[in-house]
């Protein structure tokens, strides 16, 4: 028995035959309590297969999706014929260490500048381009996909791999390998995907190219000369020098270790690089096409949002009325925003698209639900209860794009602060803070956290009546410190003692009012009237529950006294002797590390 991920007590019960009640009844007396349109996970499933003498299978999204399309008659993998195939140009992805220069090499490439307009320096949206060649008197294009290369965005560019046909790595001639490359270098090697060294700033003193391919051998990058098979090309992305030879040398590599060919006959098929909300013209979103060409017009269907292609546009700006295979493009027209790395594929008319979109979106939130629902059964009741003693920080991401949002969403749930505090993120969503997302953190008492996005107007006026927080920031790393820094200050406090002084008892007077007296001398800090006390006598301590009752200097009652005076210190205990110490301490909050 075949069932998609997230489905309910319903679903099976149609596949089956069965009353819904029924299978509520079974489940119970497996001692899991579920309702009939609750979305279970597999292990439940399995329980009630098992009982029922069904084996149950949870779909996979991807088989889930293709039986989706074959639903519609759409198949994602037809035969090619060898004959209709048409070379397409390389895609490439730039890859390497923070500061090493690759969006100085994607300038030098398009030659203009998005380095100046970026936060903290980290590209925060990926962008796609298509740049022409001279190779052997022919005019060949290149597609860059510039994906950011900074450790927050890995599961960007995880996904930018998996379109990417050539990678460059860009290495400092100055700074060598550092941790990053080798993760680029990863990702590269675990997609396949043939890499081009380019050895950057060998302009810059104190470069050394030779050191560099050293090092890269060490992973298994080669260098030609030294009669491997990887390309190394010395450039200086600032000079500009040596550009041209690093784009031959992708060429090359195209050629040698790739076939790269489509047929541009088809109905397209690719996959959504980056998407946004633009206050203007809607779902804009940049999109890959892979094979087959999309024309305006076009109905298509992206995840779980549809439309009609309304407009294109290429890197510059100009109308595009087709992309072929291996084009970037701007898409206007979808209804909402698709999510960083959905592929999209052109549907035969508008319903099948909307069809196809509701049915996704369907299947993602059973999925979502299934994942969030916590499995409550009669044994582990009381502790699900008990969770109450759990603190949660909820949080709601709204970001300018939905590649963002999601590396900011990838990034704060690795924060770990210990068992005592739980992070959840309750809604994420590209766009303005609007009064919904409002709405939701008052019933949850989330925070909001705005990623390049503000307000929508009026917003911040009910976020203040309702007492909700709103942070913004503009680079990820600042959300992810003050996240970690709200979760610890959720953490109970914990103190530590701290000793304020010690005083050493030279003498014994009786009182007949106050019992008896210490004659001290303050050996060290200060000792000050109200301090908790221990006596410690030869290095035992006699009592440690004490306190300074009464602090007296000469005759008179005083608050402190300092080290090296004499006091008089009444402890409210009997039991003291010449040569005791007297410590005092408090209590004081620790910070956390």
């Amino acid at each position: 028995m075949r069932v998609r991920q997230g489905a309910t007590l319903t679903d099976l019960a149609e596949k089956i035959n069965a009353n819904p009640a029924a299978l509520v009844t079974v489940l119970f007396h497996l001692g899991e309590m579920a309702t009939a349109t609750q979305s279970l996970d597999e292990d439940t499933f399995a329980l009630l297969g098992a009982e029922l003498g069904y084996t149950v299978q949870i779909v996979s999204p991807e088989d889930e999706d293709r039986e989706l399309l074959e639903s519609f008659d759409i198949d994602l993998e037809p035969d090619e014929d060898d004959a209709n195939l048409v070379p397409r140009p390389p895609v490439v992805t730039v890859m390497g260490h923070v500061d090493h220069g690759k969006t100085k090499l994607l300038d030098a490439i398009r030659s203009t500048d998005v380095v100046a307009a970026e936060a903290g320096g980290i590209t925060q949206s990926i962008g796609a381009y298509q740049v022409r060649v001279n190779l052997n008197d022919e005019e060949r294009p290149i597609t860059f996909i510039d994906t950011p290369g900074h450790e927050a965005f890995t599961a960007m560019r995880a996904r930018g791999a998996e379109v990417t046909d050539i990678a460059i790595l860009v290495v400092a001639a100055d700074d060598g390998v550092m941790p990053q490359t080798v993760e680029a270098l990863n990702h590269a090697q675990a997609a396949n995907v043939p890499i081009v060294v380019a050895v950057n700033k060998i302009d810059k003193e104190g470069a050394n190219p030779d050191k560099i391919r050293g090092q890269l051998t060490e992973y298994g990058l080669v260098p030609e000369e030294y009669g491997g098979e990887t390309m190394f090309v010395d450039i200086s992305a600032r000079q500009r020098l040596h550009i041209d030879e690093l784009l031959e040398a992708v060429l090359l590599t195209a050629d040698a270790a790739l076939d790269l060919r489509a047929n541009p006959e088809t109905e397209a098929r690719g996959v959504t690089i980056e998407a946004k909300l633009d206050k203007g013209r809607g779902a804009v979103s940049t999109i890959l096409v892979e094979r087959g060409t999309l024309r305006v017009g076009d109905p298509i269907v992206a995840g779980s949002a549809y439309g009609r292609v309304r407009a294109m546009f290429n890197e510059h700006g100009e109308n595009l009325t087709e992309a072929g295979p291996a084009r970037p493009a701007l898409v206007l027209g979808l209804t909402n925003v698709p999510s960083a790395g959905d592929s999209f594929i052109v549907a035969p008319d508008d319903r099948t698209a909307r069809q196809i979109a509701d049915k996704r979106e369907a299947a993602e939130r059973a999925a979502m639900l299934a994942k969030r629902r916590k499995r409550v059964s009669l044994e582990n009741l009381t502790d699900v209860l008990k969770e109450g003693k759990v603190d949660t920080l909820n949080l709601i991401l709204k970001g300018d794009s939905s590649g963002a949002v999601e590396a900011l969403e990838d990034s704060l749930l690795k924060i770990d602060v210990g068992e005592e505090v739980a992070l959840r993120v309750i809604h994420r969503g590209v766009g303005a803070i609007t009064q919904n997302d409002v709405n939701l953190a008052t019933v949850d008492s989330a925070v909001i956290i705005g990623f390049n996005v503000r307000p929508a107007e009026r917003v911040s006026e009910i976020a203040d009546r309702e007492g909700v927080d709103m942070k913004f920031y503009s680079v990820i790393y600042n959300a992810i410190e003050d996240v970690e820094a709200a979760m610890k200050g959720m953490l109970k406090p914990v103190y530590e003692e701290v000793e304020l002084g010690t005083a050493e008892i030279r003498q014994i007077f009786r009182s007949s009012k106050f019992g008896s007296i210490a004659g001290s001398i303050v050996r060290s800090g200060i000792i000050k009237r109200g301090a908790k006390a221990r006596l410690v006598r030869g290095g035992v301590v006699v009592n440690g529950e004490l306190s300074i009752e009464t602090l007296r200097r000469e005759k008179d009652d005083v608050t402190e006294v300092r080290e090296g005076y004499e006091c008089g210190i009444n402890l409210g205990h009997k039991d003291i002797a010449e040569g005791d110490v007297i410590e005092t301490w408090e209590m004081r909050e620790k910070p956390r590390d």
